[in-house]
C-alpha cells in the first residue's frame, strides 16, 4: 500500500522549563492511501494536540510528521499555506461554514481561490455533491439547513480540492443520531467509492465503529490499536468496547 500519513518519534511538550507538561510522547503509526482511521482517547489523552500537529496547527517539539513523502514539521511561509490549501481537507464539529454564502459557494470557495476555471468548478460541486446528497440545497445558505446537511456541505468542501489526506475532528459531535449516521455512511462511501483517506479524531464509539481501524491514545501514547478486518460494524463496535473497558475510567464519558 502506498502510504499517505507518517508520523514518526513526535513529541510535543507545553508550558515552560519549570512547568512542562508533555502532550505527546515518542508517538509514532502510519496510515495507508485510502484507510479510514479513527483515533479515540479521553480528554486530555493528547488526540486532539496530535490532530493539530498533523494539520499544521500547531508544531511538535520534536520528531517528524511526513504527508506523502513531504516533511511537514519543516514547511514555512508560502509553502507551508500551499500545502494546507491543495493537500489536507478539514472537517469540523461545527462546521465552519461562511454564513454569507450558499453551499455551493462555501463549496467552490476553494477551487475559485486555486484559480480553476469555473466550468471545471462546477462540474466538480455538482459531482461532489451528488456524491453527499446535497443537490437540492446548493442554493441554500447555512441558516437554511439543517446540522446534518451543514457537515455534508462541509465534507464537501473538504474533499472538493481531492486532497491527499481528511482531517476530521469530531465531525459528528453536533449532530443528532440520524444525521451522525447518514454523515458516517457517507464518510465510508467517500472512503470505499472515492479512495477517500480520512483520518478522523472522535471520543464516541459508534463513530469510531465506522472507521477500518482505531488508534487508541492514553497519557500521550498509542495504548492499543485494533482493525475492523472482516468483522461487520456491529462486531467491530463491540471490540471497541472492550478497549474502552480495558482503559477503565478513562474512556466513560466516550460512551
Amino acid at each position: 500500500m502506498e502510504n499517505i500519513l507518517k508520523v514518526n518519534k513526535i513529541e510535543k511538550y507545553y508550558g515552560s522549563r519549570s512547568s512542562l507538561t508533555k502532550a505527546i510522547d515518542n508517538l509514532s503509526f502510519d496510515v495507508d492511501k485510502g484507510e479510514f482511521v479513527a483515533i479515540m482517547g479521553a480528554s486530555g489523552s493528547g488526540k486532539t494536540t496530535l490532530l493539530n500537529c498533523i494539520s499544521t496547527i500547531d508544531h511538535v517539539t520534536s520528531g517528524h510528521i511526513y504527508v506523502d513523502g513531504v516533511d511537514i514539521t519543516k514547511l514555512k511561509g508560502n509553502d507551508l499555506n500551499k500545502f494546507r490549501r491543495e493537500e489536507l481537507g478539514f472537517i469540523f464539529q461545527d462546521f465552519n461554514l461562511l454564513d454569507t454564502l450558499t453551499a455551493y459557494e462555501n463549496i467552490a470557495l476553494a477551487l475559485s481561490i486555486q484559480g480553476v476555471k469555473s466550468e471545471e468548478i462546477d462540474k466538480r460541486v455538482k459531482r461532489v455533491a451528488g456524491e453527499l446528497d446535497i443537490r437540492e440545497i446548493l442554493n441554500k445558505y447555512p441558516y437554511q439547513m439543517s446540522g446534518g446537511q451543514k457537515q455534508r456541505v462541509a465534507s464537501a468542501r473538504a474533499i472538493i480540492t481531492k486532497p491527499k489526506l481528511v482531517l476530521a475532528d469530531e465531525p459528528t459531535g453536533a449532530l443528532d443520531s440520524k444525521s451522525s449516521r447518514m454523515l458516517l455512511e457517507r464518510f465510508n462511501y467517500l472512503n470505499e467509492a472515492m479512495n477517500a483517506t480520512i483520518l478522523m479524531v472522535t471520543h464516541d464509539a459508534f463513530t469510531a465503529s465506522y472507521a477500518s481501524r482505531v488508534i487508541f491514545i492514553k497519557d500521550g501514547k498509542i495504548f492499543k490499536e485494533i482493525r475492523k478486518g472482516r468483522d461487520s460494524r456491529k462486531e467491530f463496535f463491540d471490540k471497541i468496547i472492550d478497549i474502552v473497558t480495558l482503559l477503565g475510567g478513562d474512556l466513560n464519558n466516550a460512551l
